[in-house]
């Protein structure tokens, strides 16, 4: 199992509250929030992990150098941004296999990766995206699915409203998706490939209720604080 977290965000919301370090640093309860994030993938057997960097990259270099509780740890740095697809294209070079797991360094979202994988595939498709169910999805938009999981919808964040699924921010995929794009381009997985292809390409969508939390927003930074 290998696993891509991209960190190299600005965090401009957190900035109020933390400042002199990227947002996946970001200290819980004394640690940094990218080590809460290791520690979850830590008992599925990740053996290789790819960290997406950018924005003050050498305080996570730093931190946590070419190995994490055992675990090999790599650099996919990016000189300028990329967006959340031109990160994913630029750390699956670092990777070694074909099957990759890709989530979001500002979001802890425990659920079980074996189960993930189960459904992946299980599946006829070169993606698997975990949802979760929310009581408001004004934050996030929006994903529907069909009776088979297949995604079959998004609605943007502007007209949803209400209970429902949202994008967890965990993905499960083939590196073939990522490299059918040439490096070093800018551009959003979410936006250009995910909502984009969905109509043409079967997509699945893997929906769990395990905790989730994302600490994008001072309210929800200071929330998993309280509760660490």
């Amino acid at each position: 199992m290998e696993a891509i977290i991209l960190a190299g965000g600005f965090g401009t919301r957190l900035r109020s509250v933390v400042s002199d370090v990227p947002k996946p640093m970001a200290p819980v309860g004394g640690r940094p929030f990218l080590e809460l994030l290791l520690d979850h993938l830590m008992p599925y057997g990740f053996d290789h992990i790819v960290l997406s960097t950018g924005y003050m990259h050498e305080k996570i270099e730093s931190h946590f150098g070419s190995e994490y509780r055992g675990v090999k740890i790599s650099y996919a740095v990016e000189n300028e941004p990329l967006g959340t697809g031109g990160g994913m294209r630029n750390a699956v070079e670092r990777c070694d296999g074909d099957e990759i797991v890709v989530l979001n360094g500002d979001t802890l979202f425990k659920i079980d990766y074996d189960d993930l994988a189960r459904f992946f595939h299980s599946r006829p498709t070169r993606l698997a995206v975990v949802l979760r169910q929310v009581a408001d999805t004004s934050r996030y938009g929006s994903v529907t699915t069909d009776c088979c999981d297949r995604i079959s919808h998004f609605t943007e964040k502007a007209a949803a409203h209400g209970p429902g699924t949202i994008n967890g921010g965990i993905y499960m995929l083939h590196r073939s998706l990522l490299e059918e794009r040439p490096l070093g381009q800018a551009f959003s997985f979410e936006k250009e490939i995910l909502q984009s292809r969905f109509a043409d390409e079967a997509f699945y969508a893997y929906t769990s209720g395990a905790y989730f939390i994302d600490i994008g927003i001072p309210e929800d930074y200071m929330k998993l604080n309280a509760e660490n």
